[in-house]
Parts: C-alpha cells; structure tokens; sequence
C-alpha cells in the first residue's frame, strides 16, 4: 500500500520560510506527477503547486509564484515545497498528492494518493 507523508511544517513569521517534504512509500512514485494542495478553515481546498514525474516542468497558483518552489527527488521518492516570504494567507493544512496523469489532465477532485497533511502557520 502506497503511502504520503509529510513533514516540515511548523510556525514562521511573516517573511520567513518553511519547507515541506513528502515522501512516498510502499512503492516508488517516479512515473507520477505530484504536487502540493492546501485547505485553510473555512476556506475550499486549494491547488498549490505540481511537479511533472521527471521534475522537468513546475506549475503554481498565481498566490505562491515566486515564492514558494517545488522539486523533486526519484531516486529519494521526495518532493519538496520550499516555501519563502511566508504571509499569513499561507497558514493553512498542506497536502501531499500524487497521481499517475499529467498535471495539465488533473481532475482535483479526484487525484489517487494523498497524504494527511501538514500544518503551516504564518504569524503576521
């Protein structure tokens, strides 16, 4: 059984950086694409970034481009998201997920494999 688990989030203060790490495991992920959604209270889920299988192509909501980086480690089964200029808009639960379709045919709603979170807080 394929699982996600992240790690790395915590508390910052506005301007400061964070980064978060998911790691598969059960089995290797290479041929996925994967990325990071993230969901505030109250607020809907909310796409973040992605990361095509071979790391070659990154996509970002226009909230986090030039932020926030995601990249990625096959040979690990790591992906990160390195989060800088933190605001407090960035406090939210971020998720981990993974799906064997490109990003550009994602169906959010219905992505395979997602992890259980992890927690960023940005205080102002």
């Amino acid at each position: 059984q394929v699982q996600l688990v992240e790690s790395g989030g915590g508390s910052a203060q506005a301007g400061g950086s964070l980064r978060l790490t998911c790691a598969a495991s059960g089995r290797s992920l290479s041929t996925y694409a994967m990325g990071w959604f993230r969901q505030s209270p109250g607020k809907r889920r909310e796409f973040v970034a992605a990361v095509n299988w071979s790391g070659s192509n990154t996509f970002y909501a226009d909230s986090v481009k030039d932020r926030f980086t995601i990249s990625r480690d096959n040979g690990k089964d790591l992906i990160y998201l390195q989060m800088n200029s933190l605001k407090p808009e960035d406090s939210a639960l971020y998720y981990c997920v993974a799906d064997p379709l490109p990003v550009h045919a994602w169906d959010h709603s219905n992505l395979e494999l997602w992890g259980q979170g992890a927690l960023v807080t940005v205080s102002s």
